[in-house]
């Protein structure tokens, strides 16, 4: 086991719940159209970004910082803005390629968006088998971030270590928040706003 100082990266699709839920009789294209997605996404993501698992609907990615973490989480959370662009071109090349399927998962592609969070902090690796699993309190937030009081359904949610460091190179609208969790307390957040909502 080993303590390393990571940007953590959760790539969720919004909307995913519902739509796998009133798709049980197009489950098979439903599936389909969220792994290609996801595929997207993860085609969108350069080395320091490195997948740790696919989680459902979502993908875990973390970077190690290195000796420039600053630079480092600059350059992560440049990737996880340009993910939006390629995650809804994607969307319309399915929605367009699909559009003669009857079926409710591939008439209601356009209703997917995406989210994303962007944390930083120390973290454990350890292996179980050939599965490398990261540990730890920052992990755990990551993931709790994603239940938020943010009143969209697409954002890139940053911590405010990370948004310290990543500067206002955003150009898109911003806002500050505090989300409260158990046992964690108040987390202050940004939450920029890649695109309008549709």
């Amino acid at each position: 086991m080993e303590l390393k100082k990571v940007a953590l990266v959760i790539a969720d699709v919004s909307g995913y719940t519902q739509f796998i839920l009133s798709n049980k009789t197009s489950l098979l294209h439903a599936e389909d159209i969220i792994s290609q997605l996801l595929e997207t996404v993860l085609d969108h993501a350069d080395f320091p970004l490195i997948l740790n698992k696919l989680e459902g609907d979502a993908a875990f990615m973390y970077a190690e910082l290195g000796a420039d973490e600053a630079a480092a989480v600059r350059d992560v959370v440049r990737q996880v803005q340009a993910f939006f662009a390629a995650f809804h071109t994607k969307v319309k090349e399915l929605s367009d390629g699909r559009s003669a399927c009857p079926c409710n998962a591939c008439q209601r592609i356009r209703d997917l968006r995406l989210k994303a969070v962007v944390h930083t902090g120390e973290v454990a690796f350890k292996k179980i088998r050939q599965f490398e699993e990261l540990a730890g309190e920052e992990v755990i937030l990551a993931h709790r971030l994603l239940k938020n009081s943010v009143p969209s359904h697409e954002y890139i949610l940053l911590t405010e270590v990370v948004y310290a460091v990543a500067g206002d190179e955003w150009t898109g609208r911003t806002e500050q928040r505090v989300e409260h969790y158990a046992g964690l307390g108040d987390v202050r957040v940004k939450v920029l706003y890649p695109l309008a909502e549709a």
